[in-house]
């Protein structure tokens, strides 16, 4: 019993220590006192099963992580996962991006059998800039912050891009100097510091 006890208060504290928690803070998130706490970490006490249970799903792992000495298993498991959930994330991502590049062709296609249409490679024109919001709102969702404004100045300038080419010459040059303050409010915003929350 007290090498199980050894195992239980080396584990929370090392999953403590992982997730930037000092012991007032982890005690504060379970309603316990540091005391309890700095108890359980010396191997003096151990918690209750519910308040283990509690403990294993705040930081992501099951109760018998905290009851194991040899977590190599577990930490390869985790490792595995981490590692297919971003492949997938990616698979996601680039099959919605090709969609649209896929509709885009059948547009394109489409439009050809029209023999009013004079410009059915317009539809690939739109593609880019529908392709890039659809990088941007998986990026958002999974992605990195600093990658949102490169997406954000790339469509920018995809849509005044696209705008200028199917302008058929109503549309001038000049189009472009909108893409001069936006770039600059795009730069002036990600220089905003983003603080992330505490668990």
């Amino acid at each position: 019993m007290e090498e199980l006890k050894l195992i239980i208060a080396k584990n929370i504290a090392d999953l403590r220590k992982k997730n930037g928690l000092t012991q007032a803070e982890f005690a504060e998130k379970l309603n316990y006192s540091d005391k309890a706490i700095s108890k359980w970490e010396r191997g003096e006490s151990v918690p209750d099963i519910a308040t283990l249970k509690i403990i294993a799903e705040m930081f992501g792992v099951t109760v018998d992580y905290l009851l194991e000495e040899d977590h190599t298993k577990a930490d390869a498991l985790i490792e595995t996962l981490k590692r297919d959930k971003k492949r997938n994330r990616i698979i996601i991502t680039m099959l919605s991006f090709m969609l649209v590049w896929l509709l885009a062709t059948i547009i394109y296609v489409s439009l050809t059998y029209i023999p009013e249409v004079s410009s059915p490679w317009h539809s690939y024109v739109y593609a880019v800039p529908i392709s890039l919001v659809v990088l941007l709102v998986f990026n958002c969702i999974w992605g990195r912050r600093d990658l949102i404004f490169v997406l954000v100045s790339l469509l920018v300038w995809a849509i005044l891009a696209a705008a200028f080419i199917i302008g058929f010459g109503e549309v001038t040059w000049s189009i472009f100097l909108i893409g001069v303050p936006a770039q600059i409010i795009i730069l002036l915003w990600s220089r905003i510091k983003m603080r992330k929350k505490q668990l």
